[in-house]
């Protein structure tokens, strides 16, 4: 009922439904029977010329087909035809007494007029009333208007829609870069003009990105050149205690460079995959880390196979289990299957990140407190790297807090064949 193509459907059928309808009445007011009152005067009429013609002369009006019997014709008497007849007989001449009767047999009407010497002249008189069943008739042809126009405005609505679905279906096509699939530039004239700014955009999209990374990989590799000189000349300033903060300065400043840099290289890079165990890479992440001094947990054993390319999805897991041990005093890890899924969980016991930031965390440069930025080492990039990778690989990441304090950090990949 919310969707689009639902509502319009509904909206025809109702237009055309509401204006059949309208055009039904107007033709029933239009065709329906005159009323009584005006057809029983002629009738009257008629009747008085009859009746005349059997009291002057019974034989020739015998001859002349009329009926004249004893009584009036039996039957069901109609008290409101009856009741009009004999007006009507007292308008248009000398008053009678008559009786209109319905045959319990067949449909037909009967007008019974006292001749008045013990003699009654029969005669059929027409009936205007519609058709017997002529309510099943309408219900059909209002259950024929139904269905036809649902048919007809549910065509209609998918035409109308097909563009709307063609933006929905590339929209959801939308790939780990953030471009859209090549849409075939086919069927009606909208839907190709739709298809083809899709495709203009992509391109478009495509090319600003190119020329983004190539900005920052020339930013990050520019930087190398006065950062050495900067470093050479910091060696020889006196204070050692200034010394050392220019060093840190520039330490951070290389970091950011080769943060920059290992990004553009993992957006640019090769899209490629082969299968691995990703249980023993982590195991294997979490011993090296260790032995640099981190303060991770070792994973349980698990095989967990999955496609992905193993120096950048080390690089992602590693930048993930660092920032736990880092903002969190340690990482543990836990490594499950679930739902045909590799899920991989990085748990620390750290302050957490308020919650009205926590939807920020992967973006480039993010820092929950910048005075934090002297004392605890990295970029900012480490996330936004992260996620590029295990989404590309068809992955997930997502950050949440825990009770009572600390971070918790999930990693889905789709579990693969590894031969």
């Amino acid at each position: 009922m919310t969707s689009l193509r639902t509502r319009i459907a509904i909206l025809l059928i109702l237009a055309i439904v509401s204006v059949v309808g309208l055009a039904t009445f107007a033709a029933s007011r239009a065709l329906r029977p005159p009323l009584p009152q005006a057809t029983m005067e002629p009738l009257a009429r008629q009747l008085h010329v009859l009746a005349r013609l059997a009291q002057a002369d019974r034989q020739a009006a015998l001859a002349a087909g009329l009926v004249l019997q004893a009584a009036p014709a039996t039957g069901r008497e109609e008290m409101g035809m009856t009741r009009f007849l004999n007006r009507a007989l007292e308008r248009t001449g000398t008053a009678r007494k008559a009786v209109i009767t319905r045959s319990p047999d067949t449909p037909v009407l009967t007008a019974s007029v006292d001749l008045g010497n013990g003699e009654w002249l029969v005669s059929d008189v027409p009936d205007m009333r519609p058709p017997p069943g002529g309510w099943k008739i309408m219900a059909g042809w209002i259950a024929l208007i139904v269905a036809g126009s649902t048919a007809v405005s549910l065509f209609a609505a998918s035409k109308i829609t097909r563009p709307l679905e063609l933006l929905e279906g590339a929209a959801s096509r939308v790939d780990s870069d953030g471009l859209l699939a090549h849409i075939p530039e086919e069927g009606a004239g909208e839907i190709r003009a739709t298809a083809r700014a899709l495709n203009q955009l992509s391109g478009r999209l495509k090319s600003a990105m190119e020329s983004r990374m190539r900005l920052v990989a020339a930013a990050g590799h520019d930087l190398r050149t006065p950062m050495t000189r900067m470093r050479l000349r910091a060696e020889f300033i006196a204070d050692e205690e200034e010394r050392e903060k220019w060093l840190a300065d520039l330490e951070e400043l290389d970091a950011i460079a080769d943060s920059a840099i290992s990004l553009v290289r993992e957006e640019v890079g090769e899209h490629g995959s082969e299968p691995l165990k990703l249980g023993y890479l982590v195991r294997g992440l979490a011993e090296e880390l260790r032995d640099l001094g981190y303060n991770v947990s070792d994973p349980p054993l698990a095989s967990l196979p999955v496609a992905a390319r193993p120096i950048a999805l080390k690089r992602a897991i590693r930048n993930l289990i660092i920032n736990a041990a880092t903002h969190g005093g340690g990482a543990r890890i836990e490594l499950q299957a679930r739902d045909g899924l590799a899920v991989v969980t990085i748990l620390d016991e750290g302050p957490g990140i308020p919650q009205d930031l926590i939807g920020q965390v992967f973006e480039p440069f993010f820092r929950v407190d910048m005075a934090r930025r002297k004392t605890l080492p990295g970029a900012g990039l480490g996330l936004v790297i992260a996620k590029e990778i295990i989404e590309r690989f068809g992955g997930t990441i997502a950050i949440a807090n825990r009770e009572p304090r600390g971070l918790i950090q999930t990693i889905t990949l789709p579990l693969a064949n590894v031969g």
